[in-house]
């Protein structure tokens, strides 16, 4: 019974073939575009106030939504719900939970994965989201519930619009595969 157990981990599928050179230059250009945007809006425009406008999320996200374009991960509806049902979860939990930060973020994590699923939105992204709400520090803390619209909603929406910008160019390429 054990063996069978460990024989599960050792893998029979062969890996998947490497991607052209084309593909690689593309998934760059829209990762650099999409996180261009979103940083220079962060850093440059919202620098003077109390919103920021970027989540280390986005880079995983960036990773779907330009290198793995084809993923239902990486689609429209997960992108958005992902991340947005994600965040207010994260916020939800450190509000209840956050004398105990443990709890708080393993709550978090683990319902907002529950949540994507029950919703058809999951976005491995939106599970940092939701820690990220829960162990963001205090600028992060006194966002509270804004933070599902800025930085998470609206940084999704503008890297979601570079993604349907870049990924269309080459006609080797189409996104999205779905909205809904």
């Amino acid at each position: 019974m054990l063996n069978d157990y460990f024989k599960k981990m050792k893998g029979e599928a062969k890996s998947p073939p490497a991607v052209s050179l084309s593909e690689i230059a593309w998934s760059w250009i829209g990762a650099f575009s999409g996180i261009a945007i979103v940083a220079y809006l962060h850093f440059n425009i919202l620098s003077k106030t109390d919103l920021s406008l970027i989540v280390g999320s986005f880079g995983a996200s960036a990773v779907l939504i330009y290198g793995a374009v084809k993923s239902p991960l990486a689609q429209p509806r997960n992108l958005l719900g992902g991340h947005v049902f994600s965040a207010v979860i994260g916020v939800a939990s450190y509000q209840i939970l956050g004398v105990h930060m443990w709890l708080a973020s393993a709550i978090a994590v683990a319902t907002a994965i529950a949540v994507m699923h029950a919703t058809k939105t999951l976005h491995p992204p939106g599970g940092a989201t939701a820690l990220i709400a829960v162990i963001g520090g205090e600028k992060v803390h006194d966002l509270g519930y804004l933070y599902a619209i800025i930085p998470v909603g609206a940084g999704a929406v503008i890297m979601l619009a570079i993604a349907l910008v870049i990924n269309n160019l080459p006609r080797s390429r189409k996104y999205p595969e779905f909205w809904f």
